[in-house]
Order: C-alpha cells, then structure tokens, then sequence
C-alpha cells in the first residue's frame, strides 16, 4: 500500500468523525460590545437550550458574577443550570474559573458542583501570558495571567480525582507543551481536550486593535500547532479571540484535519456585525457540512472525549 493511498484512507476516516462544536456564550463580554450577549441568569438559561438545539454538543458560560467563588458560585450556576439540566438531563456543560489568587480558590466551585453530579467537565488554564489591550498611547497595558506549574498540578489532581474531563485552554504553545508533558507521562486525566486560543487584531478584551497573545489565525499557526499534537492522540478544537473564526483560514482547515470548533459571543468580535450564539453555532454547522463532517451528539462527544456516559 503506498503512501498516497493510506493518506486518502485517513483523509476518508477524518471526515466520518463527528465534530464537537462548543459554544462558550458569555465570558467577560458586555453587552457595549455586543447587546445579545447572556448576562442574567434566566438570559444565560435560554441561551444555552438554544445553542444545543442548534447543534452545539458542549456549553461553555461564565455565571453573572465572576467575584462569586466556592458555595456563592456553585449556588450561581446551580441557578442556571438546574432548569437547563432538567430540560436535557444529558447536556454537557462547564463553568469557568473564579478570580480566587489559587488553583484552589479558583476550582472549589467546580468541586462542589461535581460533588452534585450536576457537570462532567471542568476549566484549567495550564500556563501563563500577559493579556492586556492598546493604553492611551497604543502600546501594550494590562497584567500577566498566571497558573504556576504547582496550579497545574492541582486541578489535574483534582480532575482525576473527580474524574471530570479537562477543558484545557492553550493561550501559547507553552501551553501545550505543559499539558504534552503530562499526556508523555500518561499523568493527563481522562476526557482532556485542548482548545487552541488564537490571538485575533482585537485581542482577548475587544478594546482596540493591535494588542493581541499567543499565534495570529493563520494556517501555519494552526500547523504548528498540529506539529506538537501528532501522535498524541489529543482531541482538539480551535476558536479567535477578538476576531470572527470563520473569516480565517483556520476554521476549515481545523475541520480538514479532524479538529473541532470552539464558536460563541466570549470570543467574537466584529466592528461591523454583532451575531446571536444561535447564529455563530449555525454558521459551525454549516461548515461542518461543507467540509463533509458530521456534528457530534452529546453521547459522540463523550466517546470522542473518552469519557463515560452520565447516570
């Protein structure tokens, strides 16, 4: 068998498998930057049922208030997410982390949560980068984002322990290279998914151009990217930080090379357009079927996940 032919064999696998699109509706994003985003909770509640009867297989939403932490957050999510739990009973979903100075600190609302059985997958951000947007002069201004390798530690501890899947944001290719060394040491908890964070002109915050993190959404970016992951085994998705993921090349050739799609209002942006999370879910969808790929369920996406169905 040649070369040529076992890359059309693979090529063939890669389009029958199904592809999680997850939307992350809420973040930090205010309405001043788009005015459909969900903030309240009854808003976040709708939001999410609409984004799974669009095709989204996983939620991702921050609560009204990322102060909150431990019971005050888990009782905020508790209060969005038990009406969209007894609607679908299977939906997967994650919170995000709180702004406690620690790993600790930062998940103990996610503990508690899963201690409920009310989530099956949890955040960790395993690295560090500064994050910050154009000051009064154009130059960068902001802080440094950090999670310590002894942060890391923890929530993958806390993860296998729980045994909730990892939703592992890489903001840089350091990033990465944190979560490798544990998958090299098959120390990776169960359910794992890397979600490669480009770095659009708006940056994270949306608040000017030009001040930006981590790879630009370009081809070879991702395939650098993918020059890390080979091999692994690793499911992963792709998704732009102050920028529109379709407008990019990335988007498509994610798809092309069996990854998956990471869409919603957290990220988006467009100076010229303000989308609905039902519209950006949509248009994943439509992308899906142009390059061929189904859309993943929700029991696809915890056998992608490697993950065990709830109940």
């Amino acid at each position: 068998m040649g070369a040529g032919t076992t890359f059309r064999i693979q090529s063939q696998y890669m389009h029958e498998q199904p592809v999680i699109i997850e939307a992350a509706i809420n973040g930090l994003t205010k309405r001043e930057r788009n005015p459909h985003v969900p903030i309240l909770p009854a808003e976040i509640t709708a939001e999410a049922l609409a984004c799974f009867r669009a095709g989204a297989s996983l939620v991702h939403a921050h609560n009204h208030d990322i102060s909150l932490r431990g019971e005050e957050a888990a009782a905020a999510y508790r209060e969005v997410w038990g009406p969209v739990l007894a609607e679908r009973p299977d939906a997967l979903w994650y919170p995000t982390l709180t702004s406690a100075p620690d790993a600790a600190g930062k998940l103990e609302h996610v503990g508690i949560l899963a201690g409920e059985g009310l989530l099956h997958f949890g955040p960790f951000d395993p690295g560090s980068t500064n994050l910050g947007a154009p000051g009064p002069d154009g130059l960068p201004v902001g802080g440094v984002y950090a999670n310590s390798y002894a942060d890391i530690r923890y929530a993958f501890d806390l993860f296998e322990r729980l045994s909730l899947g990892p939703a592992l944001a890489v903001y840089e290719p350091g990033f990465l290279r944190n979560i490798l060394s544990y998958a090299n040491l098959g120390k990776l908890p169960r359910g794992s998914m890397v979600k490669l964070y480009f770095g659009g002109d708006w940056g994270l915050t949306a608040r000017g151009r030009g001040v930006t993190f981590g790879l630009p959404p370009t081809e070879y970016a991702l395939l650098a990217y993918l020059d890390l992951l080979v091999g692994t085994g690793l499911p992963w998705s792709v998704s732009v930080w102050g920028g529109d993921l379709m407008n990019t090349p990335v988007a498509r050739l994610a798809l092309e090379r069996g990854g998956h799609l990471h869409v919603g209002l957290e990220e988006h942006f467009d100076p010229d357009r303000t989308p609905t999370n039902v519209e950006l879910v949509e248009e994943a969808v439509g992308l899906c079927a142009s390059v061929g790929r189904p859309v993943a369920t929700t029991s696809e996406t915890l056998r992608i996940l490697a993950m065990p169905e709830p109940g």
